[in-house]
């Protein structure tokens, strides 16, 4: 009886380590099959964030409009002017904007012309990209990053007129990021700098405030004029005789 029963022990023994090895082994598997799925979830995620950027560096620059630097009156950053002059003009404006390009070419060259060398007005651009904003590429955000690393070298006028002089519709690659850092180098900036300021996206808190101050202001569209805080000819891009008429009022009330 004793032999019978320790060979009944024994084989209970070997049905419960049986068991215990098998449930091991389930687990083990499951382990691996979490580790694999955590894993392929991973390389998606890599994937989805490191594939574009590939695909962008990989897209040629192109051909696009070269332009001749000027020189502007009184410019510091993305400013023209005397800040004491007694006519202040800001402009929001989203360089990927239509209307913009059009007032860049028809109307603010004449302004500039007629007031700021004068000291009448204080001219200064403000940052509004809002066109990307359901966009996969960010090509207004880029863009105003770069114009801002532009007036960085005191060269932000030309980087705005040669953004402008190369626009060609909404979030079709004009301002992919190759593109941009071409247009800074057709320009002669400090590329190194240049670089490590886009890069860096070095003005993203600047930027966001313009477009936080365009909102509070009433910036429903872009461009927006505002002379001496008041939105001209709202509901339309205003046109030189609306502007000179508002500077000339403006002038006379402040005795000039």
């Amino acid at each position: 009886m004793s032999k019978a029963k320790n060979s009944e022990s024994k084989t209970s023994m070997t049905k419960r380590q049986m068991i215990k090895e098998r449930r091991r082994q389930q687990q083990r598997r499951q382990r691996l099959s979490l580790i694999a799925i955590v894993a392929a979830v991973a390389l998606g995620i890599a994937a989805l964030l490191i594939v574009p950027g590939i695909l962008e560096a990989s897209k040629p620059v192109g051909e696009f409009v070269r332009i001749t630097p000027t020189t502007w009156p009184m410019v510091k950053g993305s400013a023209l002017g005397d800040p004491n002059a007694p006519v202040k003009i800001e402009v929001w404006e989203d360089f990927q904007c239509p209307a913009c390009q059009t007032y860049t070419r028809e109307i603010e060259p004449l302004v500039i012309q007629e007031y700021i060398p004068t000291g009448q007005v204080y001219y200064i651009f403000r940052q509004f990209p809002f066109l990307d904003d359901n966009a996969a590429t960010k090509e207004s955000d880029q863009a105003a990053n770069a114009s801002m690393c532009a007036a960085e070298q005191e060269r932000f006028w030309d980087y705005h007129n040669i953004l402008f002089a190369n626009w060609n519709g909404e979030n079709l690659g004009a301002f992919s990021n190759r593109r941009l850092v071409a247009f800074a180098e057709s320009l002669e900036l400090d590329m190194p700098k240049f670089n490590a300021c886009f890069k860096e996206n070095r003005y993203k808190a600047e930027i966001a405030k313009d477009l936080s101050d365009g909102r509070q202001a009433g910036v429903q569209g872009t461009p927006s004029i505002f002379l001496n805080g008041e939105l001209l000819t709202p509901g339309r891009v205003p046109q030189m005789g609306d502007i000179k008429r508002a500077v000339e009022a403006a002038l006379a009330g402040s005795g000039n």
